[in-house]
């Protein structure tokens, strides 16, 4: 079995061009807080399909990004959120397998009604990634948060213990907490009800791995992780007081980096930003549905792209940029641009060229971004 770190972070990328302006990130972080983060670069069959890329290209972006840097540690390659329908694509390219069966979860009955069949069908899937792949060449996630309930502590007990029955030497594991993780802004729910169940299913973890033989390292993931500052400083102080590992997931966060980047770059690179805004905006059902459950854009709160074209950089970036206390930081309007990268794709001849020339003003974007705003709030009191 192949192992992951105590902690680690995934680093998604809609176009497969930051991979070293996230790895450095990550080293700086490590250099200022004192806390090696495995990199994991993170991306799902519905991204690639979008986007039109393969999950050798994101191969590609990590393998060139750890050889620029020069970096020796262990890294990996997600494939996210994938099933047995779709899982073969991304058997060469990746070491890491988030086995996502939250459509297998009922809604009605016992416990084992509920979760049994889903479990089972985890196992199938992770023994046919590890004939193809090898049972010593990936790290296994079992993903279960895309649902509209969440899972308490004892089902999370039940899951685990189910899981090791079929096998599934799992290393993460990705239940749905109470609240809503939308795509690109920070949690809303109850924290102290979130507190109580981060630091039971911790507790639930520690069991497991004790009763059940699962993994050592068996971790949290938090998935749609980025930007849910408020629960940051939650999840830093509980596992340092139980000494537990974590996973956490970003992927939408870079791209809006990119974005921020661009507007701030230079003038031609900002009008391109505002017409992907105005293309989303013409397009705001057919690019929100496949999100439908983890966003929530409110339509009278978005500009018209008449009043964005007269915006000036600043204007744009604040904004857009994650920054609850400016004025004009408006969570819709980054909800929206969080779905508009397949804009994005489509001037992709236009839009690449950009990010190349750019490179430098979007890498100090990410790295700020990830940094201060992500990985200092779990380890800063």
């Amino acid at each position: 079995m192949l192992k992951i770190g105590k902690y680690s972070f995934g680093v998604g990328d809609r176009f497969a061009r930051e991979g070293v302006n996230q790895l450095q990130a990550l080293l700086e972080a490590e250099q200022r807080f004192g806390v090696h983060f495995d990199p994991v670069w993170n991306k799902s069959n519905r991204e690639h399909q979008i986007v039109g890329t393969e999950p050798a290209e994101t191969r590609a972006e990590a393998d060139a990004a750890v050889k620029t840097l020069n970096y020796k540690g262990q890294y990996f390659v997600d494939a996210d959120h994938i099933n047995l329908g779709n899982v073969d694509r991304f058997i060469a390219a990746s070491d890491f397998f988030t086995i996502d069966v939250a459509d297998y979860i009922g809604k009605t009955g016992s416990v084992e009604d509920r979760f049994l069949p889903a479990i089972r069908e985890a196992g199938k899937i992770y023994r046919h990634i590890a004939e193809r792949k090898g049972a010593d060449n990936f790290v296994t996630e079992v993903s279960m948060d895309e649902v509209d309930e969440a899972q308490t502590p004892d089902e999370l007990r039940y899951i685990l213990q189910e899981i090791a029955r079929e096998g599934i030497p799992v290393q993460t594991i990705a239940p749905k907490f109470t609240g809503r993780f939308n795509k690109g802004v920070d949690y809303r729910g109850d924290l102290a009800q979130f507190e109580r169940e981060f630091e039971q299913d911790l507790l639930v973890i520690e069991e497991a791995v004790r009763l059940y033989g699962l993994p050592d390292k068996l971790k949290l993931s938090i998935h749609s992780g980025s930007d849910k500052f408020s629960i940051y400083p939650i999840m830093g102080r509980l596992i340092r007081k139980h000494d537990a590992g974590i996973h956490i997931k970003t992927a939408g966060t870079t791209w809006l980096e990119e974005n921020i980047g661009l507007a701030v770059a230079d003038p031609a690179a900002l009008d391109l930003a505002k017409r992907i805004y105005a293309g989303a905006l013409g397009r705001m059902e057919e690019l929100t549905v496949p999100y439908a459950t983890v966003i929530d854009i409110d339509p009278a709160a978005l500009p018209s792209a008449e009043e964005v074209a007269r915006w000036d950089a600043d204007t744009y970036a604040r904004t857009l940029r994650h920054n609850p206390a400016d004025p004009l930081y408006n969570p819709s309007f980054r909800q929206l641009i969080h779905v508009s990268y397949k804009i994005a794709a489509e001037l992709g001849a236009e839009f690449l060229p950009a990010l190349e020339k750019h490179t430098a003003v979007i890498g100090r974007e990410i790295t700020e971004n990830l940094c201060e705003r992500h990985i200092r709030r779990l380890f800063m009191e």
